[in-house]
């Protein structure tokens, strides 16, 4: 079992920044790819981006391209969404989640998600 706590949300001016953080449990964080995914009221779930086991990989969603960067630290099981350049468009709850080996290839693990809200 994988328990995923994202934190960093939070109410910010349209040109901002906040970094969103995902810890993540146990001892083989380091073997899960690891990616973002966010739903705005009313919307389907989208992806925003995604990082590999080693970092060596990184997806970014062309929605958020050039201004919102993933990245990871494995000694410290967590995972970073730096957001720059916010706009209204963003606000949503955004959500980590892990990709496991014995998850078929799938993101088996979600967190409960934290809310950004970008004002105008």
């Amino acid at each position: 079992q994988v328990q995923l706590v994202e934190s960093g949300g939070g109410l910010v001016q349209a040109g901002g920044s906040l970094r969103l953080s995902c810890a993540a449990s146990g001892r083989s964080f380091g073997t899960y790819d690891m990616g973002w995914f966010r739903q705005a009221p009313g919307k389907e779930r989208e992806f925003v981006a995604a990082i590999s086991w080693s970092s060596f990989t990184t997806y970014i969603a062309n929605s958020v391209k050039g201004r919102f960067t993933i990245s990871r630290d494995n000694a410290k099981n967590t995972v970073y969404l730096q957001m720059n350049s916010l706009n209204p468009e963003d606000t949503a709850v955004y959500y980590c989640a892990a990709k496991t080996p014995q998850g078929g290839g799938r993101y088996d693990y979600w967190g409960q998600g934290t809310q950004v809200i970008v004002s105008s």
